[in-house]
């Protein structure tokens, strides 16, 4: 069905929920109705732990991260509760360096420390080690993308406050997810 089927007001799934059925571009973006846009992730999919670093390793690579933090929001929602900081501080890395891929350094920054910071207690190290996630080089990474693109400060970085400018790229900075001998 298309927009002008659907009449006015906001996008709504099946279940009558505000879903934007706008196309999206590699970081999330929405494109004017009709244009070709990446297929988006399905929401809900359940995946094991490996299986959820498989794929948002490979949404990294492929310079999506914003589909990558869908991934780990699913694995957040059906994972148990215990390692919900961990899957929302991976969220919050790909989201960051989607905000700083886009422009928007100063929130890039700010969620990169975010994620840095819930990726550093102590049930999310032993969650993390358990999947052979390098959540210290996932840290030091973060950090350092932080400071490069909004400085120690989490100021404004290149783009300014409104993240008018020209971002970073996403394929280039992706980070590792697992240490080289647990993949």
């Amino acid at each position: 069905m298309n927009r002008a089927e659907r009449g006015p007001g906001r996008d709504r799934d099946d279940e009558g929920r505000a879903r934007s059925a706008r196309p999206r571009d590699g970081l999330g973006r929405p494109l004017p109705y009709g244009a070709e846009g990446v297929p988006r992730q399905p929401e809900g999919v359940v995946r094991d732990p490996g299986e959820t670093l498989r794929e948002a390793q490979r949404l990294l690579d492929a310079g999506m991260p914003f589909h990558a933090h869908e991934v780990f929001e699913d694995a957040w929602k059906s994972g148990p509760a215990s390692e919900r900081d961990l899957w929302q501080g991976l969220a919050q890395l790909a989201v960051g360096l989607t905000h700083a891929a886009r422009g928007n350094t100063a929130g890039g920054a700010r969620l990169l420390r975010r994620g840095a910071d819930r990726l550093t207690g102590g049930a999310e190290l032993a969650a993390a080690a358990g999947y052979g996630i390098d959540a210290a080089g996932l840290v030091a990474w973060a950090r350092a993308l932080a400071e490069r693109v909004g400085g120690a400060d989490g100021g404004t970085g290149d783009a300014g406050a409104g993240g008018a400018g020209a971002g970073l790229d996403a394929a280039a900075e992706a980070p590792r997810l697992r240490s080289a001998d647990s993949r």
